[in-house]
């Protein structure tokens, strides 16, 4: 049976990041659309992940990537209207259990588009 990973979501003035928390996830797929993201992945026990959101808002989804890491898969999708705030990733107003905003990330946009710029410039690296 499949589960939704526990999943972080943050914004930024740009950019809307979702970070799927699952270690040594194999098997990942990732598909970006303009409303919708749709997750999904083993781990190292074989267990099934799958998380599929309706997105708040319209991003570009060719402006869109992830990153996987060993701990966990981070998309970050281009806002189509940027310097909007989404007050939640979902386009329905109900919040799964498994997702909750990463308050680590999460902060005041003032100043905040050269360090957007320069995480950004990071992953792309990747």
């Amino acid at each position: 049976p499949r589960q939704p990973a526990k999943t972080l979501w943050y914004d930024r003035p740009r950019y809307v990041y979702l970070e799927f928390c699952v270690e040594d996830s194999t098997d990942v797929k990732v598909v970006i659309e303009d409303h919708r993201v749709v997750f999904s992945c083993k781990n190292a026990d074989g267990v099934e992940f799958y998380n599929e959101i309706n997105l708040y808002a319209r991003v570009n989804s060719k402006d869109s990537r992830e990153k996987r890491s060993d701990r966990s898969i981070t998309c970050f999708m281009r806002k189509w209207k940027e310097k909007v705030a989404w007050p939640r990733i979902t386009k329905e107003n109900i919040k799964p259990a498994w997702l909750s905003v990463d308050f680590d990330n999460w902060r005041d946009w003032e100043g905040d588009e050269e360090v957007e710029r320069a995480m950004v410039e990071q992953y792309a690296e990747v």
